[in-house]
């Protein structure tokens, strides 16, 4: 199948959520589309985006509604 996004927002939180995901055996793909290098950055954070296959999101989804709820 493809990739799904399951986790759009600060690039800490992202890499935090990423390393739970990765930690039960499921490979992420984290995209930052941060042009810091092109224009002038006005925020501090960094966006990023997290995706996973979509045939591993029943096994992700335990670890990422947990995530979300400790937010």
């Amino acid at each position: 199948m493809g990739l799904i996004k399951i986790f759009s927002g600060e690039e800490i939180l992202a890499i935090s959520l990423q390393e739970k995901i990765e930690a039960i055996g499921i490979n992420t793909v984290i995209r930052n589309n941060n042009q810091a290098n092109v224009l002038p950055s006005i925020q501090s954070a960094k966006a990023a985006e997290l995706f996973i296959q979509e045939t591993d999101f029943g096994k992700a989804n335990p670890v990422i509604e947990e995530f979300r709820l400790s937010l």
